[in-house]
């Protein structure tokens, strides 16, 4: 089999949520494909992508990026170490709890907005500045088709969030060379988290609602079935590749037909 073009020599890209999942799947493919990437986790487990086939090309940076300070942080430390970012790509957050809606309080809807909505919000404008006066750039957001889904409305505002600012932010930055694109992945299949999104042990009843979820997202796709981790990567690095120079302000729904 013929190996892949390098599409991202001499690139510089920062992957958010890189320590698991498809932020992991992402940060490995891009430096697979030439670019020198700055892995960012709050979680120490993102260390270990340094230890990848290409480790010259991976650094690992810790962050809390539900903070601006913890986002500027990793931005600032991306563009210190290879003097610029031409890719961002955002795929910090996930579902805390799953519940009927009328069952969440407070704090857990905070929580859930604070997880999903603000680590896109915050690395995006941190990183514009530097890409605006590059004239160049693209930031890949990574939202979800479960803008329509059950048992959670919180995580679906917080992605509907995520559609909003790649619509605005790239209508706002149309003509500067700055790209601003978006994934909606549905169902994934991925490893065991190793570090669970909610460490409270999952009562019987939201195992059901849980399970709930599953049915719904299995019903919803026309392919009756979940994705992998690389079909979710693939469309990712397309959008972040110059293969997808003619677009922006879109988000791409990648859940096997259903479109969310």
């Amino acid at each position: 089999m013929p190996s892949r073009p390098q599409r991202f020599p001499g690139r510089v890209a920062v992957v958010t949520g890189a320590a698991q999942g498809i932020g992991r799947g992402v940060a490995l493919a891009l430096a697979a494909e030439g670019a020198t990437v700055i892995a960012v986790d709050r979680s120490p487990l993102v260390k270990e992508l340094v230890d990848a086939p290409s480790p010259a090309q991976i650094f690992a940076h810790e962050a809390d990026l539900e903070s601006f300070d913890g986002a500027c942080g990793a931005i600032d430390a991306a563009v210190e170490r290879a003097g610029r970012v031409d890719i961002l790509v955002n795929t910090v957050g996930g579902t805390i709890w799953a519940k009927p809606f009328h069952r969440y309080e407070e704090l857990e809807i905070r929580a859930e907005i604070t997880r999903s909505l603000f680590p896109t919000l915050w690395c995006a404008r941190a990183v514009l500045p530097h890409m605006l006066q590059q004239d160049a750039g693209v930031i890949v957001n990574v939202s979800s088709i479960a803008t329509r889904s059950v048992n959670r409305v919180p995580y679906a505002a917080a992605k509907g969030g995520v559609n909003a600012i790649t619509a605005s932010l790239a209508m706002e930055t149309a003509g500067t060379g700055v790209r601003v694109v978006a994934t909606a992945p549905g169902g994934t299949e991925a490893p065991p988290r190793r570090i669970p999104r909610n460490v409270q042990e999952q009562t019987p009843e939201e195992a059901v609602w849980y399970e709930e979820i599953v049915e719904q997202t299995v019903s919803s796709t026309l392919m009756g079935r979940y994705g992998t981790i690389e079909e979710q990567v693939a469309p990712i690095l397309f959008l972040a590749s110059d293969d997808a120079s003619y677009i922006t302000g879109t988000t791409l729904p990648v859940g096997g037909g259903d479109l969310g």
